[in-house]
């Protein structure tokens, strides 16, 4: 591949020091993540800058390269080359990929930081022991690695810690983070604070004494938008462009079945069931399949998505990536597309994620008369209490059944009896 790239000159990339040895197998996996010719190309002369720096950091064989080296590569060369810099991080990708790089560090490489190995094993703990899911351990383990980054910079060892240092890191995290996020981020750090109590790494104890925010229940209104709103906004998304078309059917989908982004992101071709008209949803949060029914509406959207962007072998998810690098979508890319088109439409909605469809879906049922047990089962609550929070946005049905108020006519025969 790299030859039909450079005809004339291929040899100087394949003689290069270090990278030599692994420009031609980067240039088939550019080729092969959906890369233009371009991108290609720009790549690979970047590598002779990337050679370079790296060499300057005496770094002798691709096998001695890590995430930390990589990372000071980057650094370096965004200053000058701001624009060619991230080709750094798609080497990077590309020597995790081949095995080169395994979790950040060189392939083979045994030793890692301390706190690394801490957050692994509270990570290992909370998989096998306590049995969460991959994404509630991968947002404890960042709440102990920031936890573990905050004890560093102030000097302090793990039998060191007091009441007063988690307070200067609830105290620091509060100024990032929404209450709701903070009081998330307390609640791991409780727990993190407990594991390392099992075998007196820390004092017991110091768990009880952390404060949360306090959240009231049923604070905040669902974000919902009007139906016609939600049916302006589809109506505005371009299904002309092939990203368009792709985004207008998760929009689709999130609108007509209340769909989390999550749930959408995570549909494959074995999911559609086209003869039986149904569509599988594995609910992300419940872990519960659901079965619904495929509508005209939904299924043409889907048909036309896939015939213009069938997925490559050996993807079978139906929502990929656009750009390069090819991959799986993830939710946080549906969120990002939702705002994207919010801005193109015009229309002021002050929601930023697509979540907002979903709450809207279940307000729409609920006007056209769905009894609030069909709207749960739709949404995939497992209790009728997640889905009456949706008629306090009933406000219309709810004006129909006022308390009279008594008035000054009413007080007076009040008053002679």
């Amino acid at each position: 591949m790299l030859h039909s790239l450079f005809p004339k000159f291929h040899d100087k990339f394949l003689s290069l020091p270090l990278l030599g040895p692994i420009v031609d197998g980067f240039d088939d996996w550019l080729a092969t993540h959906a890369y233009t010719r371009g991108s290609r190309k720009f790549s690979i002369r970047m590598l002779r800058r990337v050679d370079a720096d790296l060499r300057r950091r005496q770094v002798r064989e691709v096998a001695c390269l890590s995430h930390p080296l990589l990372h000071s590569c980057w650094r370096a060369l965004i200053k000058t080359y701001p624009s060619g810099a991230g080709t750094v991080r798609t080497l990077e990708r590309y020597l995790a990929a081949k095995g080169l790089i395994v979790d950040g560090q060189p392939a083979g490489a045994t030793a890692t930081s301390s706190a690394s190995m801490l957050v692994a094993e509270y990570a290992d703990y909370l998989r096998e022991v306590r049995g969460f899911a991959g994404s509630t351990v991968a947002n404890h383990g960042y709440t102990a690695h920031c936890f573990l980054h905050h004890l560093d910079e102030e000097g302090l060892k793990l039998k060191d810690i007091e009441g007063s240092h988690i307070e200067s890191y609830i105290a620091k995290a509060g100024k990032r983070l929404s209450r709701a996020s903070l009081q998330h981020d307390v609640g791991a750090l409780r727990g993190f604070l407990r594991f390392l109590a099992l075998d007196e790494r820390v004092s017991a104890g110091l768990h009880c004494g952390i404060d949360t925010p306090r959240l009231y229940r049923l604070e905040q209104l669902p974000h919902a938008l009007p139906w016609e709103t939600v049916r302006v906004l589809l109506r505005s998304i371009d299904t002309t462009s092939t990203m368009g078309l792709r985004d207008y059917a998760m929009f689709l989908l999130i609108a007509t079945y209340g769909l989390r982004a999550s749930e959408v992101a995570a549909i494959t071709l074995d999911d559609i069931r086209w003869r039986q008209g149904s569509l599988r949803i594995q609910q992300r949060k419940t872990a519960s399949p659901l079965e619904l029914p495929l509508t005209n509406e939904v299924s043409c959207a889907v048909v036309k998505h896939l015939k213009r962007t069938p997925p490559p072998s050996p993807y079978r998810r139906i929502f990929l990536r656009m750009r390069a690098p090819l991959g799986v979508l993830k939710p946080t890319a549906i969120t990002e597309a939702f705002q994207s088109w919010v801005r193109k439409s015009g229309l002021s909605i002050p929601f930023q994620g697509a979540h907002c469809l979903r709450h809207s879906f279940a307000v729409h049922l609920l006007k056209n008369g769905t009894p609030l047990k069909t709207i749960g089962d739709i949404l995939g609550h497992r209790t009728a209490e997640s889905t009456s929070m949706y008629l306090r946005l009933a406000t219309g049905d709810l004006r129909e059944v006022p308390l009279p108020v008594p008035g000054k006519g009413d007080q007076a025969k009040e008053g002679q009896r």
